[in-house]
């Protein structure tokens, strides 16, 4: 059996070229470490091995601190984080597990607190695509 179920770059070039053109304009307002932060996050709490380790890499290239991948599971024990960083991995924890209440107010809102409209947007955006990447990536390769 090889590695993956289906080659999603090959079967679906086009569909394939454009996840990875929402992903870049998504986070193209964000902090690049910001944007791997949350990606790292969101595939571990979706259990995505493969997304996981591709952006605890990225993260690392672009200047993460391990320490602070370390830590991320902990974030808001920890101290390593910023009031931005708490905002934005709570909104990425609240979307990558919501339930039927949504994403509560409290967590938008300190969201608000901390990104004006645009980067809000794109913050959004940018927990969007990399909950669908995990999803398929889990699907592709399990």
């Amino acid at each position: 059996m090889s590695a993956f179920r289906i080659d999603l770059h090959a079967a679906a070039p086009d569909v394939h070229a454009a996840m990875a053109g929402l992903d870049r304009a998504a986070s193209a307002d964000l902090d690049p470490l910001l944007a791997e932060l949350v990606r790292v996050r969101v595939s571990r709490i979706n259990g995505c091995a493969f997304c996981l380790s591709a952006h605890t890499r990225a993260a690392v290239e672009a200047g993460e601190d391990e320490r602070r991948l370390d830590a991320l599971a902990s974030w808001r024990e920890s101290p390593r984080f910023t009031g931005a960083e708490r905002a934005a991995l709570g909104l990425a924890e609240a979307m990558t597990s919501i339930g039927p209440a949504g994403v509560p107010d409290a967590v938008f809102a300190a969201a608000r607190e901390h990104f004006d409209e645009t980067a809000l947007a794109h913050l959004l955006w940018t927990i969007a695509a990399i909950n669908a990447w995990n999803r398929v990536s889990i699907a592709a390769f399990p």
